[in-house]
């Protein structure tokens, strides 16, 4: 059986995925990841409400670097997801299915999705 002339068939690797599957893929991974962040927010908010000494050790480990960088991925995640999640809303709504623009209008939600992060991370 091994050796069998037949054709294999390709891995994933061998495929060009367009942009829309990509970003429908991404979606899916930042829902989770999201899931995730939110957890540890929650254990951040129940640790800040146990008292000052907590409170100003949990502001220490924030002000670090990693967590910085941390949070920045958490801020983009979440904006990824929010315009994701309005274009599947204008779908709902039987806008923007037209074929021949579904490519610009991923690479619209790309380009809008690092502006609204970088305008969040600014503002944070």
């Amino acid at each position: 059986m091994l050796n069998s002339h037949r054709p294999l068939a390709p891995h994933l690797t061998v495929y060009k995925l367009p942009l829309t599957a990509v970003l429908s893929i991404s979606h899916r991974i930042t829902g989770v990841l999201l899931i995730v962040g939110l957890f540890v927010f929650l254990a951040l908010i129940v640790a800040l409400a146990s008292g000052e000494v907590v409170f100003l050790t949990v502001q220490a480990f924030l002000n670090q670097w990693p967590m910085q960088i941390m949070l920045a991925g958490f801020v983009f995640a979440l904006s990824f997801h929010l315009v994701h999640g309005l274009r599947h809303l204008l779908w709902d709504l039987g806008f923007g299915f037209e074929a021949t623009r579904l490519h610009a209008y991923a690479l619209w939600e790309v380009w809008l999705t690092l502006v609204v992060s970088v305008v969040a991370i600014v503002l944070i």
